[in-house]
């Protein structure tokens, strides 16, 4: 392991209404623009030129874009900048400008001098699956993500789902931590997410109910939670 992999901190970060800053109009920018919308950010857009879609979402009000040149007032406020150009010059001008601000910049062509990477991520529902190789090979990270994406179907979205309904109730409940820890254990540790998948109702509900049926009010959950998997 190398001393910049060691370094890293994995996090998953709130991105509601907090600024981004995109420099650059290409299909990487556009990449950028849409993860970050995907995450709830709000996002400006500093170039010259933007692809059609970068250009509609502006046209729509989701981005701003400023058709412009890359200026260091352009970053005001921003929580995180991605430099996304293919100048070598804009992308040395941003990460000079980052480094007298209090935000963070990623780099699109140095890793090496990123603040922080983006992984290849797979959403399920509630749940996020991320790789990352550090920004040392992308190929690699969207090979791995593309074979979680066969692997990990919505059924997994569904048991995060059943948990999230469980999981508040049974943490009000006056039992020692263990107790709650092994509950929420043995109810993954039977074939539950594969009955979700076969839609065998009758078995979910019988494992839910044996297991926390004497200590909560299961049956109105379970209902909740068919009737938003089969509307």
């Amino acid at each position: 392991m190398s001393a910049q992999t060691a370094a890293l901190y994995p996090i998953n970060l709130d991105l509601r209404g907090r600024l981004c800053v995109v420099v650059g109009g290409g299909a990487v920018a556009e990449r950028k623009v849409r993860g970050l919308l995907a995450a709830g950010a709000t996002v400006r857009v500093i170039s010259p030129e933007a692809t059609a879609a970068l250009q509609q979402l502006a046209q729509n009000d989701r981005i701003t874009w400023l058709a412009q040149d890359f200026a260091q007032e352009d970053l005001a406020e921003a929580f995180l900048v991605f430099a996304a150009t293919a100048s070598a010059e804009v992308q040395e001008a941003v990460q000079s400008a980052v480094r007298q601000m209090d935000c963070l910049v990623n780099r699109a062509d140095a890793p090496e001098q990123c603040d922080f990477h983006v992984p290849a991520t797979l959403r399920r529902g509630d749940l996020l699956l991320s790789v990352s190789t550090s920004g040392t090979s992308p190929a690699l990270a969207a090979a791995l993500k593309a074979r979680l994406e066969r692997e990990i179907g919505d059924e997994y979205a569904a048991a995060a789902r059943l948990l999230a309904l469980i999981r508040p109730r049974l943490l009000e409940l006056p039992l020692p931590g263990p107790e709650k820890k092994m509950l929420f254990q043995k109810l993954l540790d039977s074939d539950i997410v594969q009955w979700i998948r076969d839609d065998r109702r009758e078995l979910v509900n019988a494992h839910v109910q044996e297991l926390f049926g004497h200590l909560l009010p299961v049956g109105h959950l379970l209902d909740a939670f068919w009737n938003d998997r089969n509307p």
